[in-house]
């Protein structure tokens, strides 16, 4: 007889894409349900008020954000679980939000600066000194990031913005630049708790594993794991993957929160399976982090 998760017998995953982290969790879940749907969100449609699903928990895998966050929303509408829960989704999409959320929790982050236009947004990087880090809104892997180094580059970098067709591409994300040592920090939290962490070495500026970075373990020392945990909180992520920058004098800040993470690098270089430890902490603290 299985245990079920989160109290339930009836447990979906959603994703338009199973890839090897999705297959992990299956693995573990299916150690504790008798049978777990798998949903391809691209043939979901809910109607407004309609009845609930034929499942009581779900976690959501999908890759694209927007329809990640909608299904979420529909879905705990029908008083579904929904791991992470759409204003998680919600927040953890915008890198503004994210920030805000951060800063009211007292989480160290780079200072950060939204400009309406990208006129505003050269008197933000001259603020904030160069080099300064612009971001789009929206976005993952580390697309359309850049480092404007100095004012001829911002003026060319934002004139392209300017032409984007998007009227919310033209809200512009600045931050400013941390002078890391080639590397940043990827931490796992699930339920409240850190699970591993690692490097992520680059020689380019961004160090994401799908953009080609390299991968090798990191201690998880306790100062760490608080630093991470503190950060899931702060958007009310149940699972989490909390990106980490050191500075030059050791401080350690909060760049992101990505709360449908990847974690395939991380798990070629820990001895854990990391699906079956995400699914056994979100088990046992369910509203950890609710």
């Amino acid at each position: 007889m299985t245990r079920g998760f989160l109290g339930s017998d009836r447990v979906a995953l959603v994703a338009s894409r199973v890839r090897r982290e999705e297959k992990a969790l299956l693995a573990a879940l299916e150690r504790r349900v008798d049978t777990v749907a798998v949903i391809d969100a691209r043939t979901v449609q809910v109607e407004v008020g309609g009845a609930a699903p034929g499942f009581d928990v779900v976690v959501n895998r999908e890759i694209a954000w927007t329809r990640a966050r909608y299904l979420a929303d529909a879905w705990e509408s029908a008083g579904v679980r929904v791991l992470n829960p759409a204003r998680t989704t919600t927040v953890c999409g915008n890198k503004w939000a994210t920030a805000q959320a951060l800063r009211t929790a007292g989480v160290p982050t780079p200072a950060t600066r939204l400009a309406l236009t990208p006129e505003a947004a050269l008197d933000a990087a001259d603020e904030l000194g160069y080099p300064v880090v612009v971001k789009p809104l929206v976005g993952s892997w580390g697309r359309l990031v850049a480092v404007l180094r100095d004012p001829i580059v911002a003026s060319t970098v934002l004139d392209h913005v300017a032409a984007l067709p998007a009227p919310e591409a033209h809200i512009v994300l600045l931050q400013q630049f941390v002078d890391k040592p080639g590397r940043d920090i990827r931490v796992l939290v699930a339920g409240g708790r850190a699970v591993a962490a690692s490097y992520r070495y680059s020689e380019a500026d961004r160090t994401n594993v799908g953009r080609g970075g390299r991968v090798e373990p990191c201690p998880l020392d306790d100062a760490l794991a608080r630093l991470a945990v503190a950060a899931a909180a702060a958007v009310a992520a149940d699972l989490a993957g909390v990106d980490i920058v050191e500075g030059p004098d050791g401080e350690r800040l909060v760049l992101e929160v990505n709360d449908r993470v990847e974690f395939a690098g991380l798990q070629g270089v820990v001895d854990l399976d990391l699906g079956e430890q995400i699914i056994a902490h979100l088990d046992d603290a369910p509203r950890a982090v609710s």
